[in-house]
């Protein structure tokens, strides 16, 4: 009978907060933490500084992995810092 191991990522999953969080969540809840002005000074993108709503900017990160991996960044930094200061 052959030993069938877990595959390797399910361990590690359970303790990544994006897990499970949708990009439309987490923009969402970067634009509430910081204001667009705030998001736009911490990543200078377009979809962030100009006329922003969470609509463009999902279109955009969608289309942007270096874009996508930076708002990823910031909301772990985002949860660390909340975590830290309670706020």
């Amino acid at each position: 009978m052959p030993h069938h191991s877990p595959p390797p990522a399910a361990p590690k999953q359970a303790n990544n907060p994006l897990h499970g969080k949708t990009l439309e969540a987490i923009v969402t809840e970067l634009a509430d933490h910081y204001g667009w002005e705030g998001l736009g000074q911490r990543i200078p993108v377009r979809c962030f500084t100009c006329e922003p709503s969470v609509g463009s900017s999902l279109k955009f990160l969608r289309k942007t992995p270096w874009a996508r991996d930076k708002v990823e960044s910031l909301y772990l930094f985002m949860l660390r810092e909340v975590r830290r200061t309670g706020r």
